[in-house]
């Protein structure tokens, strides 16, 4: 399956059409940070074109609603579907669905389970996940190397959810990068799924902490979850300058966070592009234009020393 990398340059995936189409988009959850971004960039997208309405429905997080959004989405005969998949083991049966109504079907951000086998009309626009949890996990280990603790540091991982691709490939480019001998000082002393959530997040690092252990690094899937860790350190008058902690996405809460000394990495995914990137996509599959099964936007590393260049970008 052939991949290419989107950068700048999206509008030229979309012709101009004088019909009116129509598009039906189902998210995760509206309460998410990043899919409100996700959002944001399918609404600002849909707006620069002519003639083109979106449908955007709320999953909240329910596999069953998703495949019910999808169905009425194809009863009512729009001219392609967008989605974030709440649950990537449930692509088969969305993809099924859409393939057998003939309406194109284009996943953004989350890693459908059929990524390699998508049907035709079919395509995945959102960044290749093994960027982002090195990218993180690699500035955490050159972070501690640099602060001294190159021998015996206790690493923390909050995992995101694991019916997701991306936290399953998160949480695994963690332990690749621990396994490289510059950074095999890094034990893992506690791992659990945060679920993506700032409140989850900061009751399981404030259980960890409970246990009297040092906490040198915590390696968290998203930037929420290191939020909600950050906070449990916080509450207990951790210093931050004794521990690096990480996450993913670069959300204007977080680039708060580190402007205030406390978050030491994210990596920047560019929501707002994933989302335009999935509406031209789908445009182009809804025309009979072909597609890459994969659609790549970069991941960037972002840290005090480069902050300023994306406090603006979300």
């Amino acid at each position: 399956m052939k991949t290419f990398t989107l950068a700048a340059g999206l509008a030229a995936l979309v012709s101009t059409s004088a019909l009116a189409e129509t598009i039906g988009v189902s998210m995760v959850s509206f309460d998410d940070n990043f899919q409100t971004l996700l959002r944001t960039g399918l609404e600002a997208r849909a707006g620069s074109l002519d003639g083109v309405d979106i449908q955007i429905e709320d999953a909240q997080y329910d596999v069953g609603k998703q495949l019910d959004q999808v169905n009425n989405f194809i009863a009512s005969g729009v001219d392609a579907i967008i989605l974030t998949i709440v649950d990537s083991s449930s692509a088969e049966a969305i993809s099924n669905a859409a393939s057998s109504a003939g309406v194109p079907l284009v996943y953004i951000n989350i890693e459908p389970g059929n990524a390699d086998a998508l049907p035709a009309g079919q395509a995945f626009v959102g960044s290749n996940e093994i960027e982002s949890g090195t990218m993180g996990a690699y500035e955490a280990c050159l972070q501690l190397r640099a602060a001294g603790k190159s021998n015996g540091a206790k690493g923390y991982i909050l995992a995101g959810n694991f019916i997701h691709q991306a936290a399953v490939q998160r949480t695994k480019d963690v332990h690749d990068v621990l396994g490289m001998d510059m950074c095999r000082f890094i034990e893992v002393a506690g791992e659990e799924e945060g679920k993506w959530s700032r409140d989850t997040a900061q009751n399981i690092m404030t259980n960890w902490l409970s246990t009297g252990e040092a906490v040198d690094v915590v390696f968290a899937n998203n930037d929420e979850m290191a939020i909600g860790a950050i906070q449990a350190l916080k509450a207990v008058n951790y210093d931050m300058a004794d521990v690096v902690v990480v996450g993913v996405d670069a959300t204007q809460d977080a680039l708060a966070s580190m402007m205030s000394g406390d978050l030491d990495a994210t990596v920047f995914q560019n929501a707002k592009a994933q989302g335009a990137g999935g509406l031209d996509t789908a445009l182009k599959l809804a025309r009979g234009e072909d597609v890459p099964g994969r659609v790549y936007i970069p991941f960037e590393l972002v840290t005090p020393a480069n902050i300023d260049q994306y406090m603006t970008n979300n």
